[in-house]
C-alpha cells in the first residue's frame, strides 16, 4: 500500500515551518483556509494572515501590494477561480508589475470531482503559460510540494503553483532533492518509450511504465514539475535517445504540457508524440479517479494508450526519425 498525503498538506506544513524563521512570509486567502490546509498558519501567525472572503480579485491585489512592500506573499485558493475570476489582476497587478506573488492554486484539475466543470481547472496551464513573467509549477507529491515552497522563497518572480485536493501517493522521499526550478526529474529509464507527465498524474505515469516494462516495453518516465520554464535540455536529450514520447496531463488537450513539448520538439528534433489529456469537451462528472479512468489518465489507461501508440508506429502510420 502506497503512503498517500495531499500535496496541499505538504505545502502548508513547509510554509508554517519556514515562517517561523522568515517574518516576511504572509498568507492571503479567499475563504479557503480549510481547503488549502493553512488553518494552523492562521492560528500561529494571525498578524501575517489575511482573509478577504470570497473575493479572489481582491486577494491578488492585496498580495501584489504586500509583495511590492517587501513581503513574501503566498495566495491560497481554488485553482478554478485563480485561473479565471482573478486573471486580470494576475496579469496586471502581479506579472506586469513584477510583484513576487506565489499563487498556490488548490483543488486543481478535476480534483473537485462531482462539483463538475464550474469547479474544474483544465485551462489554467494554457492561460498562465501565455502570461509573461510568471512560472507555472505542478508538484507531483507532498514532498515535492514542500520543496517547491522552499525553492520559491529564493526565486524573485511570480509563480502559479497548481495542486490537487485529495491524498496522492508519494513519488519521492523527504530526503530527496525532488525540485530544482526549471528542471525535470528522470524517475526511470528505458529505451523503447518515454512518458512525460506533470502533477498528480506523474505517479500514474510511473506505474504505467512498470506495467509496460513487465510486457517487454522498456520505458523512460519523466516528472516535469516546471511546465514554465520548461527543461528543454532534458526533453531534447530524451527525444534523441528514445525517439518516441507520450505526454500525460490533467489538463485540456489544448495549450498544456503536451503542446509545450510538441512546440519544443517540432522546432528542434521532431519525433512521434502522443498526448493523453482531456479532449475538447467538458469532462464527465464523477470522482477524480472516475474522470481519470474515463480519459485514460490512470496507470492502466496510460499503459493501454502506450501500446496502441507503439502499434501505430510499427505499422507505419507514424514515421520515426532515422
Amino acid at each position: 500500500m502506497h503512503s498517500q498525503i495531499a500535496i496541499r498538506v505538504g505545502i502548508a506544513q513547509k510554509l508554517l515551518e519556514l515562517a517561523e524563521a522568515n517574518k516576511d512570509i504572509v498568507v492571503v486567502t479567499s475563504d479557503a483556509r480549510g481547503s488549502a490546509a493553512i488553518e494552523k498558519f492562521f492560528e500561529r501567525f494571525p498578524d501575517r494572515s489575511i482573509e478577504v472572503g470570497i473575493a479572489e480579485q481582491t486577494a491578488v491585489g492585496v498580495a501584489a501590494g504586500l509583495s511590492l512592500c517587501g513581503k513574501k506573499t503566498f495566495v491560497f485558493g481554488p485553482a478554478c477561480f485563480y485561473s479565471a475570476r482573478s486573471l486580470e489582476q494576475v496579469k496586471n497587478d502581479v506579472a506586469y508589475s513584477g510583484a513576487d506573488v506565489k499563487i498556490m492554486a488548490v483543488s486543481g484539475g478535476v480534483s473537485y470531482g462531482p462539483l463538475g466543470s464550474t469547479h474544474h481547472s483544465l485551462h489554467d496551464i494554457a492561460v498562465y503559460r501565455a502570461i509573461p513573467n510568471i512560472a507555472v509549477i505542478l508538484p507531483s507529491d507532498a514532498h515535492q510540494g514542500a520543496a517547491v515552497v522552499q525553492a520559491l522563497l529564493n526565486i524573485n518572480q511570480p509563480a502559479y503553483v497548481r495542486v490537487g485536493r485529495n491524498p496522492v501517493p508519494l513519488l519521492y522521499s523527504q530526503q530527496e532533492d525532488s525540485f530544482t526550478f526549471g528542471k525535470a526529474n528522470i524517475l526511470k529509464e528505458g529505451k523503447d518509450l518515454a512518458i512525460m507527465a506533470a502533477g498528480e498524474v506523474s505517479w500514474h505515469a510511473l506505474e504505467a511504465g512498470k506495467i509496460l516494462d513487465s510486457m517487454g516495453v522498456k520505458t523512460t518516465v519523466i516528472d516535469i514539475p516546471c511546465v514554465k520554464p520548461l527543461d528543454a535540455e532534458l526533453i531534447l536529450q530524451v527525444a534523441r535517445s528514445v525517439g518516441k514520447i507520450m505526454v500525460v496531463e490533467e489538463h485540456s488537450i489544448h495549450g498544456g504540457l503536451g503542446e509545450a513539448v510538441c512546440s519544443l520538439l517540432s522546432k528542434n528534433y521532431p519525433v512521434p508524440v502522443e498526448i493523453i489529456a482531456i479532449p475538447d469537451e467538458y469532462p464527465v462528472t464523477g470522482t477524480q479517479s472516475e474522470v481519470y479512468s474515463n480519459y485514460n489518465l490512470d496507470y492502466s489507461g496510460i499503459a493501454k494508450r502506450a501500446q496502441e501508440f507503439l502499434r501505430r508506429i510499427e505499422i507505419g502510420k507514424i514515421h520515426t526519425r532515422d
